[in-house]
């Protein structure tokens, strides 16, 4: 199988090259590309391949920009740190979505499909497109203030942190409460825009971050302000998809 990588990434690309060969020995790396442009220029010059991976936030855009200037006629999979709803419309349109970090198992479920689907259509980008334009999230939470309901608008969070099972929301202001929603649920719920989680624990709002430090083993010590009672770090990991997200 003939196999085009579309990551701006460089740790990223070679991981998942380190994956697709083990997952599938005969598979053939084609290239490496790090932008809509050069993608562009590169399926406008050589043959189709047989698959191609994308990240959809690269260099100088989003990878759906690709199929605006050039017609894609190999199956796609997606790869990206962040969760849409629109996951069902890629899988409908027989192409997969995978999160990074990219398990193992969910990468050969991926390629096992592609070779039955291999006369899939390509899918529809405007559908695609206007589906993410139509994205909503969560704009407030119900929490309990001492014997009473109020509301909690998201924009008043700094992070979130889950811990013996309980999510706490700390607000700008340094108040905290419990929200019902796991982490896992938040990552759904919450505008990727706004909130990253760089841990099993813990997740941010890119205004809340005050400082970031390199520390041990290739993680980041972050500052929040408010401070958080306890030291909050970015995986490894998480590290380089939490840098591509600063950058926007």
């Amino acid at each position: 199988m003939r196999i085009l990588l579309i990551e701006d990434e460089g740790p990223a690309a070679r991981q998942l090259s380190k994956l697709l060969l083990a997952a599938k020995p005969d598979a053939r790396i084609l290239d490496t590309l790090d932008s809509v442009e050069s993608a562009v220029r590169w399926l406008r010059t050589f043959p189709a391949p047989d698959l191609v991976f994308m990240d959809i936030q690269i260099a100088d855009g989003l990878s759906f920009d690709i199929f605006r200037q050039v017609d894609v006629t190999a199956p796609v999979i997606f790869t990206t740190a962040f969760d849409h709803y629109a996951v069902q419309a890629f899988k409908v349109n027989a192409v997969d979505y995978l999160l990074k970090p990219i398990d193992p198992e969910d990468l050969q479920r991926a390629l096992e499909k592609i070779e039955k689907q291999r006369n899939a259509p390509v899918f529809d980008v405007k559908i695609l497109s206007n589906l993410f334009k139509k994205e909503t999230y969560k704009e407030r939470f119900l929490v309990k203030t001492g014997q009473q309901l109020a509301f909690l608008t998201t924009t008043d969070v700094a992070f979130f942190r889950s811990s013996d099972g309980l999510t706490q929301a700390y607000t700008a202001a340094g108040k905290k409460y419990f929200v019902e929603h796991a982490l896992d649920e938040l990552e759904r719920l919450l505008d990727p825009q706004d909130f990253f989680r760089v841990s099993r624990g813990v997740t941010v709002r890119f205004s809340a971050i005050k400082a970031i430090h390199p520390h041990l083993n290739g993680r980041l010590k972050l500052e929040l302000q408010p401070a958080a009672q306890e030291e909050v770090f970015v995986s490894r990991e998480r590290a380089g998809e939490f840098k591509v997200w600063l950058g926007g």
